[in-house]
């Protein structure tokens, strides 16, 4: 393994054990409130593509009712009627995502990386985007910092086009140029900008009204988005 990807490793070993020790009160609290407040599991397991494209289980707290995937759109859209009261909270200060500090420690993700898409969505993707597969994939991205409040682009009729046709692919290009200087010092800086993110408030993240280039192609039925 070349050097900087052995650095990157021990340094998502590390920090990660750091924090789920530093969060471990803060986790137990955020399980209890899911399972006094509504029925079902307290985490989630979704597949998603991983390293060299393989399936991986990326682990999230439940935000959404039992059986969300089967009773509704695949994507979650704005105001999506299926989140819980404990996920809408859990979803706006991304305190969903923290349980995917054991799938660090465990070699499926890292800290920074692009985000672990749906298979669906993968098989969409362009050559040159499966490069982005090479890579373990990450909690954070700089394409996470700039799409912080994803959902509220998600509205409308054609909100699902609109992720596959436009936001995804733009998501996709900040990830590629991510690949091209990947260091543990860069992933420091992103760390760093996904902390601030989480306190900014909602903005347009200017694809909302941008219109949809060319279709790319659309999976085959609907899926949930991590």
């Amino acid at each position: 393994m070349p050097r900087p990807r052995l650095l990157k490793r021990a340094f998502d070993i590390v920090v990660s054990a750091v924090v789920l020790l530093i969060l471990s009160p803060v986790l137990l609290i955020i399980a209890l409130a899911i399972k006094l407040t509504a029925p079902g599991p307290i985490l989630y397991a979704a597949t998603r593509a991983g390293l060299h494209g393989a399936k991986i289980k990326v682990h999230k707290f439940r935000t959404m009712v039992v059986n969300a995937d089967k009773i509704g759109a695949g994507i979650t859209k704005s105001h999506d009627p299926r989140i819980t009261s404990v996920g809408r909270i859990l979803r706006r200060t991304k305190l969903d995502e923290l349980p995917q500090l054991f799938d660090v420690l465990t070699g499926t993700m890292s800290l920074v990386g692009p985000r672990p898409e749906d298979l669906r969505y993968v098989a969409l993707y362009t050559p040159e985007q499966r490069k982005l597969l090479e890579v373990r994939p990450g909690i954070t991205s700089l394409a996470s910092v700039r799409f912080r409040h994803e959902e509220a682009l998600l509205t409308g009729p054609d909100w699902e086009d609109r992720y596959i046709h436009s936001i995804l692919p733009a998501k996709l290009a900040i990830d590629l140029e991510y690949l091209n200087n990947v260091t543990v010092w860069r992933d420091i800086g992103i760390l760093s900008q996904t902390v601030k993110a989480l306190f900014k408030s909602e903005t347009d993240s200017g694809l909302a009204s941008a219109p949809l280039p060319p279709a790319v192609g659309k999976p085959s039925q609907s899926h949930q988005k991590s």
